[in-house]
């Protein structure tokens, strides 16, 4: 995502303090919470991360989702159907799934049908049979309603935008949950299938790679797949009249780039063609793409509820209701590396989000000097220079300071420092075997410091404890 010292997040005139689980309530099945079967311990109702305790859940990892959805513009009605394929980590008698609003009908596991009852946020389900450790088993749940946007800690939206023809959905750090059930924390990665029928006329664009595209009764179907790994936050689906376009890049990736007719002006679409380039010139920084196609999501959204980009993984969305240029050359640089840093190696907890963005500040420093504007260290000098990259050491944010300047700004300071400690060449190597060591996985900031410390003899002790965990400003950069 772009700071909002770049790109601001709207703020809501009466905002609702999120701090991951609302009090909204949907139809369930059950009243109250289910008691587990004897004998067998309950799926926590969370992952106890350090920002959002309630996000995600216990005693389960997710494999695969299967999305069947169906939208109705006219209305904002939501309909769908999720089957969720997990692995039991512990023996479970009951277990929770992250859903904001709407109406769930009938839930099975194993094809049996489960109790469930809702608390909050989160759809509590208690199997027909007690499930062991190490079991896979399906959970399937139909579900329907007008999906909710969330209001986040720092007064900005998140989760199902409608649009004036369709909707856009985006999920950081929690709005996943307002349009399927999911375990709803970055830890626990899925591939997945979602496919989207729509009134005729419209596109249905989502992640991965269009898998088919079928007809019938007035409506279209799009099936759209994810093989590679991917975090709940990093889901999306946009609908709408978009104009596609499809190419490759001088790698030989295939790019799909879906742009709202609205927020189509020459300079966005200037920008757009520097995609294959960007690409390109990344891989030859980060390693090998890590996905299998790539691209781009333009969309008009409401005005007043966007506001900014998202790397929703292999296509990126950009928002085009803040005026021309919907995207910059900048923004492009700094979503795609997310690619490399977030999307493929995703942070374990919320407050290791600065392994993103510190990254992705960095590599649009990279990008102006490599086409000749502000040289990395002027950028650094500006960063350094900016009371507000001080407010707080990049890995210690609270959820209403998740997108503030340390985290990107003082984040990349903390590459410049391990640039200058480590030399180029240890560094080059640095931003190649970072990534592709932990390529489909979670990592944390203790991951990182270890990881570095193995390229050099250096002691970096100083170098974190001052750039990287330090509460005041250095005496000079």
């Amino acid at each position: 995502m772009l700071s909002r010292a770049v790109r601001v997040r709207w703020r809501a005139a009466v905002p609702l303090l999120l701090a991951c689980c609302l009090s909204c309530t949907g139809g369930g099945s059950g009243e109250g919470v289910p008691t587990p079967l004897r004998g067998a311990p309950a799926g926590a109702p969370g992952v106890g991360d350090p920002l959002f305790p309630q996000a995600g859940n216990g005693g389960y990892d997710v494999t695969h989702y299967g999305l069947g959805l169906s939208y109705d513009p006219a209305s904002g009605r939501l309909t769908g159907t999720a089957t969720v394929t997990a692995t039991a980590t512990t023996d479970l008698g009951r277990f929770d799934l992250d859903l904001a609003g709407l109406t769930v009908g009938r839930v099975t596991v194993d094809g049996r049908p489960a109790t469930t009852a809702r608390s909050g946020t989160e759809l509590v389900v208690r199997p027909a049979a007690r499930l062991t450790r190490g079991a896979r088993f399906v959970t399937t749940v139909a579900y329907a309603g007008v999906p909710e946007l969330l209001t986040d800690p720092d007064g900005s939206h998140e989760g199902w935008f409608r649009t004036d023809d369709g909707a856009v959905a985006l999920g950081e750090p929690v709005g996943a949950m307002t349009w399927f059930p999911a375990n709803n924390h970055p830890s626990d990665k899925a591939a997945y299938d979602i496919t989207v029928s729509v009134p005729d006329g419209l596109n249905a664009v989502s992640n991965g790679e269009l898998a088919g595209r079928t007809g019938s009764a007035g409506r279209t179907v799009f099936h759209w797949r994810t093989t590679e790994p991917m975090a709940t936050y990093l889901a999306t689906v946009a609908i709408g009249h978009f104009r596609i376009t499809r190419s490759r890049t001088p790698a030989g990736l295939p790019l799909y780039v879906a742009v709202d007719p609205h927020s189509d002006d020459p300079r966005s679409a200037a920008a757009l063609r520097h995609i294959p380039e960007i690409l390109d010139w990344e891989s030859g920084l980060f390693g090998r793409y890590p996905f299998a196609s790539g691209g781009a999501i333009v969309a008009h959204l409401p005005s007043g509820q966007g506001g900014y980009a998202l790397e929703t993984q292999t296509r990126p969305v950009f928002p085009g209701d803040s005026g021309p240029p919907a995207v910059d050359t900048t923004t492009l640089v700094h979503e795609l590396s997310h690619q490399w840093f977030g999307d493929s190696a995703t942070p374990r907890s919320w407050p290791d989000i600065w392994l993103n963005e510190g990254f992705a500040t960095y590599t649009e420093w990279l990008w102006q000097e490599h086409e000749g504007g502000s040289s990395v260290a002027r950028s650094a000098a500006d960063a350094f220079a900016d009371p507000a990259t001080w407010a707080f050491p990049p890995a210690d944010p609270t959820p209403a300071t998740l997108f503030d300047p340390p985290v990107y700004q003082r984040g990349a300071l903390v590459l410049y420092e391990l640039r200058r400690t480590l030399g180029a060449t240890a560094f080059a190597t640095l931003l190649r075997t970072w990534p592709a060591a932990h390529r489909y996985g979670n990592v944390s900031t203790a991951d990182f410091t270890a990881f570095c410390g193995r390229l050099t003899t250096k002691d970096l002790t100083p170098l974190f404890a001052t750039w990287l965990y330090g509460r005041t400003k250095p005496a000079r950069l």
